[in-house]
């Protein structure tokens, strides 16, 4: 079971009764995914690379990330190829309450996005291509050295223990290039030293509005 809820900043997030968790932060939807995947990975890939930008999503959701990275770089001189995986995808009549696009033109991208075809590569627009997989990451098939950034979007470990393990961890680093580095909201103490143990090296930044911190994450 689903319901919308508002958040702090006006944007809406979504409680899953069954867990008892929201799928972002109750003092700002859009203000974290801004802060933590936009701010502190998406740009700061785009200070290093301007060509073409790669990105793994765990944890498509509600879509606000990719909605977010899409609308970020439409001006941009970079293409971006962006891989989301998602266990349980929103019907329609959930995404299409959710109140993140104000103007048409962000309306109409956001529902290109949710309306693409599940497990095929859709060019959503001039510079965004979008691949949406209906799988979970512990069953994905996942290439390896292929991505730049990756947006781990995941339930709080205390919900969703599996989705922190090692196994997990360990396979989606295996996903980053050289240079790629890992973001997430999660700024827990095993979750750092699990990625270190994994070869990266972990910095604890300010966290977005309710967070003291976050993790992100470098592969050299």
């Amino acid at each position: 079971m689903i319901e919308i809820i508002f958040t702090k900043d006006g944007s809406h997030t979504l409680r899953n009764l069954n867990l008892n968790e929201t799928y972002h932060s109750i003092h700002g939807a859009v203000q974290e995914s801004l802060h933590v995947f936009i701010r502190h990975g998406l740009e700061f890939v785009q200070e290093k690379s301007t060509q073409k930008i790669s990105i793994l999503e765990i944890g498509f959701g509600t879509g606000l990330n990719a909605w977010l990275t899409a609308r970020h770089i439409q001006d941009a001189k970079v293409q971006v190829q962006y891989v989301t995986l998602e266990s349980f995808p929103l019907d329609e009549a959930v995404w299409s309450k959710l109140n993140y696009a104000e103007e048409d033109v962000d309306k109409a991208l956001f529902a290109r996005l949710h309306l693409a075809d599940w497990n095929n590569a859709v060019q959503v627009s001039e510079n965004f291509n979008l691949h949406k997989k209906h799988v979970s990451v512990q069953e994905a098939d996942l290439p390896s050295s292929e991505f730049d950034v990756i947006y781990f979007d995941a339930f709080a470990p205390e919900k969703q223990p599996e989705m922190w393990s090692q196994d997990v961890l360990k396979k989606v680093v295996s996903t980053m290039k050289s240079g790629g580095v890992f973001v997430t909201y999660c700024a827990k103490g095993q979750v750092k030293r699990d990625l270190k143990s994994l070869g990266l090296t972990v910095e604890a930044l300010p966290g977005p509005p309710g967070k003291r911190e976050m993790i992100r994450a470098h592969k050299f």
